[in-house]
């Protein structure tokens, strides 16, 4: 919000469950006066039913930057999200009743099918997750190429040279020593500000994956009785610390990231930003 008011700037989120309207005290999304005062993008796109790919979210993300006439900050945690924007990534197909067909067959005969078509696709895949096998063999069935062609393409390597198809300068937040603390701090506020709540609310309205979002598919164990409220947010404390945990790592491997320490005061990183932009 700083370096968007002072750039007047737009924001693009790239947060991937920002995108589902009713979700708002789960996802942190910012405030409608903060949206009044500075233009969001990629947020309340969809209703929690949906299953939002990554596909459509670059789709609808990269038509916002190639039609901006202004400054965009692009924001969020997503690591995935954040790359479909900015970098060379085309999807491949994908098909619910080929997938639904695989993932009724054992791991076992999965692994085989897919090490016969081909040999070297445990370089590629974890052959140990059946969620993997089940996806790279969904391709083949639907000619997208095996893992080994799809390894290999230019567009690959790029995406492993980090060579992106838009300009653009990135900043990580290095968030230091009271990450944890301030994990609780957020879940409080999160907690006193109607967070069972929204879940309540919403619990029979969300898809797949809006319902594992952390801090709502807690709170729907919590609401089944299979865990107490207590449980819940001590586990949505313990997620949300994997989760930057992972997030922090995605991002450290970009060399396109220059990393400044977490402030207390917003100015004060703005500054930072602001004097390497120069």
């Amino acid at each position: 919000m700083e370096l968007a008011r002072r750039r007047q700037a737009e924001i693009i989120s790239v947060d991937s469950m920002q995108v589902y309207r009713g979700m708002d005290i789960g996802t942190a999304k910012p405030t409608q006066l903060q949206r009044r005062e500075i233009r969001h993008h990629m947020i309340d796109i969809v209703e929690p039913e949906v299953e939002y790919s990554v596909a459509e979210f670059s789709e609808r993300g990269r038509s916002v930057i190639e039609g901006s006439k202004v400054d965009l900050v692009i924001a969020g945690g997503s690591g995935l999200h954040f790359r479909s924007l900015v970098d060379p990534m085309s999807f491949a197909p994908t098909d619910p009743a080929v997938r639904s067909d695989l993932g009724t067959q054992s791991l076992e005969s999965l692994q085989v099918e897919l090490e016969k078509r081909d040999p070297d696709a445990g370089i590629h895949v974890d052959l140990h997750n059946k969620r993997r096998v089940v996806r790279a063999l969904e391709i083949v069935h639907l000619g997208g190429g095996t893992p080994s062609e799809r390894a290999h393409t230019e567009e690959a390597e790029r995406l492993r040279r980090y060579d992106s198809d838009y300009p653009f300068r990135a900043f990580g937040i290095d968030p230091g020593e009271r990450l944890s603390a301030r994990v609780d701090e957020r879940l409080t506020a999160m907690r006193s500000g109607g967070l069972v709540e929204e879940v309540t609310a919403l619990a029979p309205r969300l898809g797949r994956t809006a319902r594992a979002a952390v801090g709502y598919s807690e709170i729907l164990e919590a609401i089944a009785g299979r865990a107490t409220l207590e449980e819940a947010f001590s586990e949505i404390a313990r997620n949300t610390n994997k989760l930057a945990r992972r997030q922090r790592t995605w991002f450290q491997r970009d060399p396109r990231i220059r990393w400044i320490p977490w402030s207390e005061r917003p100015e004060e990183m703005a500054d930072r930003i602001e004097s390497d932009l120069r």
